[in-house]
């Protein structure tokens, strides 16, 4: 079946444009974190909206007034939470998760890679992704709060402001694997 009526093909098209419309409104009015990719809880709340787009566009029981509601609950919840989380450092600890340092000084943590589930091969990608051919030559990796890698050279480390706030783990006292990249003594 290609469609039931024409009715219905006319309905998710006005829906579509109203819901639309109003997503923008909603989403305008609340700033610019709305749909920004900043960590896990605010792609929870893109998924979230997302989702129920889709079901004011296309369940028939989801009036637009409803679904205007449930947009608009949703990205105020967002807004206070994120606002909370600038004021209160136990509502960022539940929100947010704190980035962390997987290599320190061109050697692996492979404690803190366990605890975030990163393989030493993904954490050389995001090495090779930066253009670099040698691990030596980073003095560190962070897996950020939005689940990407940053990768600071050894040439660009300055005095390290930048990771400041960021979970630290001492480095281990014997490298597991012993892979390529993954040597037991520290460069010179």
């Amino acid at each position: 079946m290609i469609y039931d009526s024409w009715h219905d093909l006319f309905r998710v098209l006005i829906m579509a444009a109203l819901a639309y419309l109003t997503l923008i409104a909603v989403v305008r009015a609340s700033g610019k974190r709305a749909l920004s990719k900043m960590n896990a809880f605010d792609l929870v709340i893109t998924v979230a909206l997302g989702s129920t787009l889709a079901t004011i566009l296309l369940n028939r029981q989801v009036a637009l007034l409803e679904g205007a509601i449930a947009l608009t609950v949703l990205v105020a919840l967002q807004f206070l939470t994120a606002w909370a989380s600038v004021r209160s450092d136990g509502v960022r600890r539940l929100v947010k998760a704190r980035p962390t340092v997987l290599l320190h000084q061109g050697r692996m943590l492979h404690e803190a890679m366990r605890r975030q589930r990163v393989t030493p091969d993904e954490l050389r990608q995001a090495v090779r992704s930066q253009g670099m051919g040698d691990i030596h030559d980073v003095q560190a990796v962070v897996l950020e709060t939005d689940g990407s890698f940053s990768v600071i050279s050894r040439s660009k480390y300055g005095s390290g402001t930048a990771l400041e706030g960021v979970e630290r783990s001492q480095p281990d006292a014997a490298p597991k694997g012993g892979g390529q990249g993954d040597r037991g003594k520290e460069p010179t």
